[in-house]
């Protein structure tokens, strides 16, 4: 006998339709349009109605997406220093630009 195996096939009642991916979406735009409506909530001046909003959307974000969310927590602290390094130097440009500024002042007024 032959080790090929049969395919095989589903006996679906006629007329049914197998459902697309497309179809299956529908936690990706609920979580989108929950953080939206969550932050322009809390842009609004809602604050508590916004945070709880925004909540359920990070819930089922978090619900669906489990594996990316491991990994951007992974790398949040990368992306931390990387922020906290850009801060610094642009405070580091904002104080030079600030001793030039005086300096300026000081040549004119004198």
């Amino acid at each position: 006998m032959s080790g090929v195996p049969l395919p095989q096939t589903a006996n679906f009642p006629q007329g049914h339709v197998e459902p697309h991916d497309s179809e299956i979406e529908w936690i990706r735009p609920t979580v989108g349009g929950t953080l939206l409506v969550g932050s322009l909530l809390i842009l609004s001046g809602k604050r508590k109605a916004g945070l709880v909003v925004a909540a359920a959307g990070a819930a089922l974000a978090l619900l669906e997406e489990q594996d990316a969310v491991a990994e951007w927590w992974r790398g949040l602290p990368r992306y931390l220093d990387e922020a906290q390094r850009f801060l610094n130097q642009a405070q580091r440009t904002i104080d030079d630009l600030s001793s030039k500024r005086d300096k300026l002042r000081s040549m004119f007024h004198s």
